[in-house]
C-alpha cells in the first residue's frame, strides 16, 4: 500500500509520523508492530497516555463487554452506570486514601480542555485575570492554555496576541545558584513590579515538554505558600506527570501540597481513550449549571477502562511499589548514555526521565538512529536537547534492557556522525 495519501491529504501539522515513518498495525504492552511485521519497543507511550501499555487485556475485555451489551456510547454529562462506577472507584481508591476532598469536573477530551477550565474557574473565583505560569511550561494548544505555554514555536501558531498570563522563572531557570522563589516573592510583594495580582499559579511539578525540569518539594511548597498569601489559587498540572509516571498516582504526593485545582488527562482512561478531568476543591466549585460545558464531557468508554485501571493497578500497593525498581532501571540505563557524552546529565523524576545531551541536533540524531534499530523515543526541551524516556509503566525488565541497549548503540552512531560534522 502506498502512503502518499498522507502527503496528499493530511495537514502539514502532522508531527510524530515524520519521526517514525512507518505504518503501525498492532500494539501490545510495550511493543508496536508495523505493517512489515517489524517490532519496536515503545519508550514514548503516547506521550504518557499509555502508562499501562497498549491494549491491557482486562481493560480491553471490559470495554468489549460494554460494547457487546449495547452500553451507552455517548451520554453528554448524563448519569450512567459507567460514570457512577468510575467516580466511586476514583473516590474509594484515589481521593479518600489521600484525604482529598476534590470534586471531579468532566471537561473536554484532552488535557488542554482541563487547563482551560482551570484557568477560567480561577478567574471566576478570584475576580482577577492574570495567571502566573513558568518558563519552559507546556499546558496545551488552545488559546488560553497556549498563553500559559512557553515554547515560542507553539505560541506562534496562535496567530494573535496571547494575553492574561505572566511568565516567571521555574526552579533552576538561571542555574542552581539562583533562587527563583525569592525572585517571584519580590515581584509579588513589590507594588511597582508591574505584576498584576494573580488569579492562580499554573505549574507542572515535572515539565514534560519543557525538558523534564523537576521542581523540588521545597520550591513547590514555596509556590503554594505564595499563592495562599496573595489570594491566588494553585493549579497543579498533572496531565503528563501524574497517574504513576513519577512513581505515585499524583506527582506531588508526600510533598505536603494541597492544590486547589488539578488538571488530569493522558493516562486517566488507562487505555489511550480521550478523557480529561479537573479536580476542584469544593469551595471553588462555583459554576452555574452548563456555565462551562462541552459535547464530550466524559467519555463513557473511558469510564469503563479507567475504572478497571484503578481497580487493577491502584487498589493495592504492589504496582506502585514495582515502580521503584523500574525507576532505578531507567536511571541506570540513562546513566549509561550520559557516561558516553561529555557534559550530559540526567533530568526528571521517577519514570519521567531523560538525558540532556547538550544539543537538539544530537538528541534528534540519537532518536532517529534508535528508530532505525527498533526503539520509539522522542526529545524534549527548549532546544529539543533532552532524550526523553516515557516507557509504559508496565515495561518488563527485559524490554528495558533491550531498549537501552538499542539506545546506547544509537548514541554511539549519532555521536560519531555528530563529531564528524563538527570537525568539517
Amino acid at each position: 500500500m502506498t502512503r502518499d495519501i498522507y502527503t496528499r491529504r493530511e495537514s502539514e501539522a502532522r508531527s510524530y509520523c515524520r519521526s517514525f515513518p512507518t505504518s503501525f498495525v498492532k500494539a501490545q504492552g510495550s511493543i508496536l508492530t508495523d505493517d512489515t511485521g517489524r517490532e519496536y519497543i515503545d519508550f514514548l507511550a503516547g506521550c504518557s497516555s499509555l502508562n499501562y501499555g497498549h491494549n491491557d487485556p482486562d481493560m480491553k475485555a471490559a470495554l468489549i463487554d460494554h460494547l457487546m451489551a449495547d452500553g451507552v456510547t455517548h451520554g453528554l454529562d448524563m448519569h450512567t452506570a459507567q460514570k457512577e462506577a468510575f467516580l466511586t472507584a476514583f473516590e474509594d481508591i484515589v481521593l479518600a486514601p489521600r484525604n482529598m476532598d476534590h470534586k471531579v469536573m468532566m471537561v473536554g477530551p484532552t488535557g488542554t480542555n482541563a487547563v482551560e477550565a482551570a484557568m477560567k474557574l480561577a478567574r471566576k473565583v478570584t475576580g482577577r485575570h492574570n495567571i502566573v505560569a513558568f518558563t519552559n511550561g507546556f499546558h496545551g494548544m488552545t488559546m488560553g492554555a497556549l498563553a500559559a505555554t512557553g515554547n515560542s514555536g507553539k505560541r506562534a501558531g496562535g496567530g494573535m496576541p496571547l494575553q492574561g498570563v505572566t511568565h516567571l522563572p521555574f526552579e533552576g531557570a538561571f542555574g542552581p545558584e539562583v533562587d527563583t522563589l525569592k525572585q517571584i516573592e519580590f515581584m509579588l510583594d513589590n507594588p511597582s513590579s508591574g505584576l498584576d495580582a494573580p488569579a492562580a499559579f499554573l505549574v507542572e511539578p515535572v515539565q514534560g515538554e519543557g525538558g523534564l525540569n523537576a521542581a523540588s518539594a521545597d520550591w513547590l511548597r514555596g509556590i503554594a505558600a505564595l499563592a495562599k498569601k496573595h489570594g491566588a489559587l494553585l493549579i497543579l498540572d498533572d496531565i503528563q506527570a501524574g497517574i504513576g509516571r513519577t512513581g505515585t498516582f499524583f506527582s506531588f504526593e508526600e510533598m505536603g501540597i494541597d492544590p486547589d485545582l488539578i488538571p488530569l488527562a493522558k493516562s486517566l482512561s488507562g487505555f489511550g481513550l480521550p478523557f480529561a478531568a479537573l479536580l476542584v476543591k469544593p469551595q471553588h466549585d462555583i459554576w452555574k449549571p452548563a456555565e462551562h460545558n462541552g459535547t464530550f464531557r466524559g467519555n463513557t468508554h473511558a469510564f469503563v477502562t479507567a475504572r478497571v485501571a484503578l481497580e487493577k493497578f491502584w487498589k493495592q500497593n504492589a504496582f506502585q511499589e514495582s515502580l521503584k525498581d523500574k525507576a532505578r532501571a531507567v536511571e541506570t540505563g540513562l546513566s549509561s548514555i550520559a557516561d558516553m557524552l561529555d557534559g550530559a546529565f540526567l533530568k526528571g523524576r521517577g519514570l519521567m526521565r531523560g538525558v540532556d545531551v547538550g544539543s537538539g541536533a544530537l538528541a534528534g540524531a540519537i532518536c532517529a538512529e534508535a528508530f532505525k534499530r527498533g526503539l520509539i523515543i522522542e526529545t524534549s526541551g527548549a532546544h529539543d536537547e533532552v532524550v526523553k524516556v516515557l516507557a509504559p509503566l508496565t515495561t518488563t525488565e527485559e524490554q528495558f534492557a533491550k531498549g537501552f541497549e538499542i539506545l546506547r548503540d544509537a548514541t554511539r552512531v549519532a555521536l560519531t556522525n555528530h563529531n564528524k560534522i563538527a570537525a568539517e
